[in-house]
C-alpha cells in the first residue's frame, strides 16, 4: 500500500495529511479497541449497582512525514458516538491539535481505506 493523502473532518475544517494504507489500518484497529472499551463502560453505567471497570486512555501515535497522535479516555464519554478523540498532527512548521469525534475519524478512514480495494 502507498503513501496517499488522508483527510479527517472536523466540525470546522478539516486536515490533509501523507498516509500509508498499512498505518490507516493500524490507526482503525487502534480505535475499534477503543471502540471496545467504551462499550464496556456503556454497558455498566454509573447508576448501576456495580462499579464500571476503569479502562486505559487510548493512546496512538503515527510518525511518517508528519506526526499523528491520537488520544481518548473512555472512561467519560457515555457512549461510544458521544466520544471525541484528541487528534495532534505536527510537523517541524505546524502543530495542529482539536477534538474530534470518534465516529466522523472511523468514516475518514474507511473511506480513505475503501481507495486500496480492501
Amino acid at each position: 500500500m502507498s503513501n496517499s493523502q488522508l483527510n479527517l473532518n472536523f466540525s470546522e475544517g478539516s486536515v490533509s495529511l501523507s498516509f500509508s494504507g498499512g498505518a490507516a489500518k493500524e490507526l482503525q484497529e487502534a480505535l475499534q479497541g477503543l471502540l471496545g472499551q467504551l462499550k464496556a463502560v456503556a454497558s455498566n453505567p454509573a447508576g448501576g449497582s456495580k462499579r464500571p471497570t476503569p479502562q486505559k486512555p487510548m493512546e496512538y501515535q503515527h510518525r511518517g512525514e508528519v506526526f499523528l497522535e491520537v488520544f481518548c479516555n473512555p472512561n467519560i464519554w457515555p457512549s461510544p458516538f458521544a466520544a471525541k478523540i484528541l487528534l495532534t498532527v505536527r510537523d517541524e512548521r505546524i502543530r495542529l491539535t482539536t477534538e474530534v469525534e470518534l465516529t466522523q475519524v472511523l468514516e475518514d478512514l474507511e473511506r480513505y481505506l475503501q481507495q486500496f480495494g480492501d
